[in-house]
């Protein structure tokens, strides 16, 4: 298979030193790693260590404290945004990662946002993303927008389906904004994995994937990623594919699998 292969370096070689990380990546076959908090780094380092282990920067998360569906949010969110686009292009990342709602030590959703309803929710994502975009556009970094599993590891999300968010970034129509379809969280949300890849793969951005349940590597749970993967091809995804997952038992063994499913 063609799609590049990018490894999350927060949940895979985590054995190892930050700065390691990237050489470890590379000599195991991967085209690029991704992270997901770029305040805790050191951004010169991280960049001086992917240049040196001949690996690109996919990207990271780029929204932190702030919530798209909050109206009150709205200036703070873009503001935070720009700052993660500047450690972006700092480091050389292409995207930032970004979500419906601020998340919290270990993923979980910081406010359910049980006062609002979903329409000031989704109409608050809508007019936010608007002004996204506009700065994404002007500095040239692609945002990814991400839906999330709401049972298991992010209760209260409020973006947790394929079809909203893909039709989100169709009705702003930017190049710069694309959706992030993790297969991991919409198999436990939405199952038909093949069937919404048929659909709405023209609007995808990055590929997350880790079998489900359990959030391990492929071969360790119910998904077929090898159909998963072909079926993204034939649906003209070139993108890059992110193993975001938690090793069952380590590093090499999961990296193992991993290339036994491409």
């Amino acid at each position: 298979m063609s799609l590049r292969k990018c490894a999350c370096i927060d949940t895979l070689y985590t054995e190892l030193p930050w700065e390691e990380r990237f050489l470890a990546a590379k000599k195991d076959g991967f085209d690029a790693v991704e992270f997901w908090d770029w305040r805790i780094r050191d951004l010169e380092a991280t960049k001086r260590a992917a240049c040196e282990a001949g690996i690109a920067i996919s990207g990271f998360n780029g929204d932190a404290d702030y919530s798209l569906v909050d109206p009150e949010h709205r200036e703070k969110y873009v503001k935070y945004l720009e700052e993660s686009i500047r450690a972006a292009k700092a480091v050389g990342a292409g995207s930032v990662t970004i979500h419906s709602n601020a998340l919290g030590e270990g993923g979980v959703v910081v406010d359910h946002y049980d006062n609002l309803s979903h329409t000031v929710k989704l109409c608050s994502m809508y007019r936010t993303l608007l002004d996204c975009v506009e700065t994404a556009e002007r500095e040239g970094i692609n945002l990814n927008l991400e839906a999330l599993n709401i049972t298991t590891d992010h209760v209260g999300n409020f973006l947790e389906n394929t079809q909203m968010g893909a039709e989100i970034c169709r009705l702003i129509g930017s190049p710069r904004l694309k959706l992030l379809y993790d297969v991991y969280h919409m198999q436990i949300n939405e199952g038909c994995i093949c069937d919404t890849i048929s659909h709405y793969a023209d609007q995808f951005g990055h590929i997350h994937v880790a079998d489900a349940p359990g959030r391990h590597e492929p071969g360790t749970g119910e998904i077929n990623y090898k159909k998963v993967l072909r079926h993204l091809e034939a649906c003209g995804y070139t993108g890059y594919v992110g193993y975001e997952l938690f090793p069952l038992a380590d590093t090499e063994s999961a990296v193992k699998a991993i290339m036994e499913a491409c």
